[in-house]
């Protein structure tokens, strides 16, 4: 077994990564870098790996019961948060975080009812919320890529004022642009949102991924947030997304709305899914540890290497996520620049626009990927401009 402690973003070549399957290594010819999609280029933590194979040699196959992932998220919550807010009466299983927000915002939203979102943003938020009849309105980041409360404010006071009650949806921490909400700015979103009648449903995927330096804040870990709802899964912080499941969590007052939640939803977690999940929260604290050391050292290296060769990028570093948020407005290229630098660099980052208001001219990079990778990609796009 290879040790903890070793960069699980060093463990990996360019060919061992193009035999994947995946939507990552798919969807694009072997000659494009792919820098986009949320997967990480990472061999699976050894826990889970252990976990599976035993389930599998049991025949485990079967469909998910039990409080095992809220039993696995309440001990990993209590020693890297210190948050003893998960339990078996206040959380349930989901099939994955975007599909238990689609069932939270059921609970405390009508047809037709405003979903606020903070642009740019992850852009299923607007695909989905959209599809199961809600209208989402933007409340735009300010310029330092922070909530802007006097905007939010504002739209939450223009709906309250047209007997438009809904609800807030927070990305925390925020994708695309790696901001870790302060437990001040949370205190203050549980405040206007009480003030207006806004439910807040919290979109924390990405809560293991935060830099060192920083600390998240679990949004119903501070004062005001007893009607609040949260989303997490281990998904993103041990790269399990093929492997679905999540966990539904509700502050206090919210439990008998959770309970609310038909019984079918339950139904499609993969059991396999909640294994492994539970197996990376209980087992997997080295190697996450190891992983964020990592991408630490992977953002250290974008912003020399975009120093180096292309500084009209404009790029405020993102402590939470392994997501960056690239401003390319100053650079001399026409249209989309992440479709400019797929056609000319063949690096395949994601195009800023379908991130909502402020998403134009900007791209998002994925460094979740080897140094080697990551250095040629930029290698790569800085080249299509000398060219």
């Amino acid at each position: 077994m290879q040790p903890h402690s070793e960069n699980p973003l060093t463990r990996l070549t360019l060919t061992e990564l193009r035999s994947r399957t995946s939507m990552k290594w798919r969807k694009y010819p072997d000659d494009v870098l792919p820098l986009w999609v949320a997967e990480m280029d990472v061999p699976t933590p050894e826990p889970v790996v252990e976990a599976l194979a035993a389930a599998l040699r049991r025949g485990d196959t079967g469909y998910p019961i039990g409080d095992g992932y809220a039993r696995a998220l309440d001990g990993f919550a209590r020693k890297r948060w210190g948050w003893d807010g998960v339990t078996a009466e206040r959380s349930v299983i989901v099939p994955d975080v975007m599909l238990g927000v689609v069932e939270m915002l059921k609970l405390v939203t009508g047809p037709g009812a405003p979903v606020v979102v903070n642009s740019p943003v992850y852009p299923p938020f607007y695909d989905f919320v959209t599809h199961m009849d809600r209208e989402v309105v933007e409340a735009p980041l300010g310029a330092d890529g922070r909530i802007d409360f006097e905007v939010l404010q504002a739209v939450f006071r223009k709906l309250a004022d047209g007997g438009r009650r809904g609800a807030y949806l927070l990305c925390s921490p925020h994708n695309p642009t790696g901001v870790v909400h302060s437990p001040q700015e949370l205190e203050q979103v549980a405040a206007l949102s009480g003030e207006y009648g806004m439910r807040v449903v919290a979109d924390e995927i990405h809560a293991p991924l935060v830099a060192p330096s920083e600390q998240f804040t679990p949004y119903l870990a501070v004062p005001g947030t007893e009607n609040g709802l949260s989303l997490m899964s281990a998904s993103k912080g041990w790269n399990l997304a093929g492997l679905k499941a999540a966990l539904a969590i509700a502050g206090p007052d919210s439990a008998a709305e959770l309970a609310g939640m038909p019984e079918e939803v339950g139904h499609g977690p993969s059991h396999l899914g909640v294994i492994a999940h539970a197996a990376a929260l209980q087992d997997g604290g080295d190697w996450l540890d190891a992983l964020l050391a990592g991408l630490d050292a992977n953002r250290t290296l974008l912003a020399r290497l975009l120093a180096e060769h292309l500084p009209a990028i404009d790029w405020r570093p993102g402590p939470g996520t392994y997501l960056q948020w690239l401003d390319c407005r100053a650079l001399d290229v026409p249209g989309d620049p992440a479709e400019f630098f797929l056609e000319r660099g063949r690096v395949a980052l994601n195009s800023g626009i379908p991130f909502g208001s402020g998403g134009e001219g900007r791209a998002r990079i994925n460094i979740a990927t080897t140094p080697q990778i990551l250095t040629e990609a930029v290698e790569r796009m800085a080249a299509t401009l000398s060219g």
